[in-house]
């Protein structure tokens, strides 16, 4: 059997408050095959960006441990590429000068023109090309998303991490660059893991969604298949026969988590038949 290319095993994250120990996240588990797109999905707070942080190796996990690639993680490396909410990009520097900033470290031993090329490449393939000499305050937000992401592609990852890289933008922008990203990672067969909160970006850009329970002591709730062939095409995946039966799965999940334990537990019961009334509704 092919090993996986990232294993998450047992992790978990505990962070110290004035109020005593806080578990944001226990026993999770996940693993990904390598050129395989994973969505997280789950509610706000309940440790989603918190996995990614520990995976992308800024935050250290209390227990457990993260293999990439046959490595353990112990701390931030080039080997993933990270992409934020915002593209915190260097206000003073180009929108080349900012992609330049990681890929010469990462490549030291090239030549400013082999290193130049490189960034122009991948700022060309997220339709940058024409933009290399602005600043950042002279493109626009989508535009400046574009350049994490060319950031990230450029240190040719083993891993991308992406942090709701869309949730700022307006809905057409959000759109383009899910269409982007798609595209862009179906040529490069780049493994990626991205934190959202949005069923239908999970299910246009993941092949599988793994789902959160709600916090604190969030863990791995599901996993979800999304067998629908690549590339993918817009319309195609919403006419898709399977499509609206995965997302109400997605939203079923969700809903799920917002009821009470004791709501739950009922709901479990009344799903066998058990319920008070149950019975007697059924005579």
């Amino acid at each position: 059997m092919t090993a996986h290319h990232l294993e998450i095993s047992r992790l978990g994250k505990t962070f110290a408050t004035p109020r005593g120990p806080f578990v944001a996240v226990e026993e999770f588990d996940l693993s990904l095959r390598a050129g395989e797109f994973v969505a997280l999905i789950g509610h706000s707070g309940c440790g989603k960006s918190t996995v990614l942080s520990m995976v992308a190796g800024l935050v250290p996990p209390t227990a457990g441990g993260i293999v990439l690639a046959g490595k353990e993680i112990d701390g931030p490396g080039p080997d993933r590429g990270v992409v934020f909410q915002s593209p915190a990009l260097l206000p003073w520097l180009s929108v080349l000068e900012n992609v330049l900033l990681g890929v010469d470290r990462v490549f030291p031993h090239g030549t400013p023109a082999q290193r130049r090329a490189i960034a122009e490449h991948h700022l060309a393939s997220v339709g940058l090309g024409d933009v290399l000499q602005k600043l950042p305050r002279e493109i626009s937000q989508g535009e400046g998303q574009r350049v994490g992401i060319a950031r990230a592609l450029a240190l040719a990852p083993k891993l991308l991490l992406l942090d709701e890289p869309f949730g700022m933008l307006d809905s057409l922008t959000r759109l383009e660059l899910q269409d982007m990203l798609a595209a862009l990672l179906a040529r490069t067969g780049t493994t990626a893991l991205m934190v959202t909160h949005d069923v239908d970006e999970a299910l246009f850009l993941a092949d599988r969604v793994a789902m959160m329970t709600k916090g604190p002591c969030a863990r791995l709730g599901a996993l979800l298949d999304v067998r629908i062939h690549r590339p993918r095409v817009r319309e195609a995946v919403l006419e898709h026969s399977d499509y609206y039966g995965l997302r109400e799965e997605l939203i079923s999940f969700l809903e799920h988590q917002d009821l009470s334990p004791e709501a739950r537990a009922q709901r479990g019961l009344a799903a066998q038949g058990f319920a008070p009334g149950a019975q007697s509704a059924a005579h």
